[in-house]
């Protein structure tokens, strides 16, 4: 099914996002000329996925006075069906899957991934950034480095999802590979996985036409 280029001009686009994915929408956004802007919400805010429904429907009420349209670029994200329950009342689209890792990769491939390594952490090109922060030192690592095992002893690889793999971010995965002490392995699946969710939620929500 392809999509035409069939839009509502007239019409604004707010996309409440997760902090881990905003800049993501922000470049497919970019790319595809929609006209959107994008409310991040802290990706600390994974450590308390309890919290997540009740920002997003927060954040809903003040950017629909603001936009025609108003998206959700979150996955369930440990909500166990909170946030699926709040879009429903609310009417707002949003990411299918369990988490960021099924809309980047697939969920048939992560599948795939964790039938061969069932022991697999996952991350991201945000988690490759923001390592040290969100996880290391959200963890509070940096301050009881022993707990290493507690957290990670579990784990033999770490799987990098890799969006726009550079040297930069090869070496900092490679950083946290070594301070886990397990094997890293990259595969590139880049955004379009992405950017195929947030077009299908365009379309459902009437911004975009899809021919046949």
């Amino acid at each position: 099914m392809a999509s035409s280029g069939a839009r509502r001009p007239a019409t604004t686009i707010g996309i409440i996002a997760c902090g881990a994915l905003a800049q993501h929408v922000h470049r497919i956004s970019d790319r595809q000329h929609w006209p959107v802007r994008v409310y991040p919400l802290n990706a600390a805010l994974h450590n308390h996925p309890g919290q997540i429904a009740g920002r997003v429907a927060e954040l809903a009420e003040s950017a629909r006075r603001q936009h025609d349209v108003v998206l959700v670029a979150y996955a369930d994200c440990g909500t166990y069906g909170a946030l699926a329950q709040v879009c429903e009342a609310l009417d707002l689209p949003q990411l299918s899957g369990s988490h960021c890792y099924d809309v980047f990769a697939g969920a048939g491939r992560l599948a795939d991934e964790f039938a061969t390594e069932p022991a697999t952490y996952l991350l991201t090109d945000f988690l490759v950034r923001s390592f040290d922060r969100t996880v290391w030192r959200g963890l509070g690592l940096d301050r009881y480095p022993e707990l290493r095992d507690d957290y990670f002893g579990n784990y033999r690889q770490v799987l990098w999802l890799a969006q726009h793999r550079t040297p930069a971010l090869q070496a900092a995965a490679e950083r946290i590979a070594d301070a886990l002490r397990l094997r890293l392995e990259i595969r590139d699946v880049g955004d379009l996985g992405l950017e195929a969710e947030l077009r299908a939620l365009l379309v459902s929500a009437g911004y975009l036409v899809t021919d046949a």
